[in-house]
């Protein structure tokens, strides 16, 4: 594995910013999930089979064909609203969060990244284990909480 790409898989095979990740079906649902949890436009990862298939091939594909959940119809109702939300794209958005999750789980396993555990904030934040640098912050992300699907 290079150390540029990320893979647990050959499900999903994404290029993002000049990388190439590819997934297992299973690690790539639950980044998807993650990423849409961490955007606000789901409250919980606790989404039924079809309402993360509908995510996944969102994200994915950049399009859903046709729903399968009542996510999947919420988004495609409501896309006008939801495609951006101030002047930021939900699909660059949901694939940045997968893929940026995933590169710091390679820099983990590589030995460049510590994971630390910041209860203040409950969320995870990472150090170089050398030292050199600070904490690492992670660039803040816009926020679909407003257009939540709500069941």
């Amino acid at each position: 594995m290079s150390e540029a790409n990320y893979e647990s898989g050959d499900d999903y095979v994404v290029q993002f910013l000049g990388y190439r990740f590819a997934f297992n079906a299973e690690d790539f649902e639950e980044r998807v999930t993650a990423a849409a949890v961490k955007l606000g436009l789901v409250g919980s990862n606790d989404l039924d089979e079809d309402e993360a298939a509908d995510l996944v091939e969102l994200t994915s594909d950049q399009r859903i064909e046709e729903a399968r959940s009542e996510l999947g119809r919420y988004l495609l109702r409501h896309w006008e609203a939801l495609a951006a939300v101030g002047g930021e794209s939900l699909v660059y958005w949901l694939r940045k969060l997968v893929f940026r999750g995933a590169w710091l789980d390679q820099r983990v396993k590589l030995g460049l990244l510590d994971v630390n555990w910041d209860e203040e904030a409950a969320e995870f934040g990472y150090r170089d284990p050398r030292g050199d640098r600070a904490l690492l912050e992670l660039a803040p992300v816009p926020s679909w909480h407003e257009l939540q699907f709500r069941r």
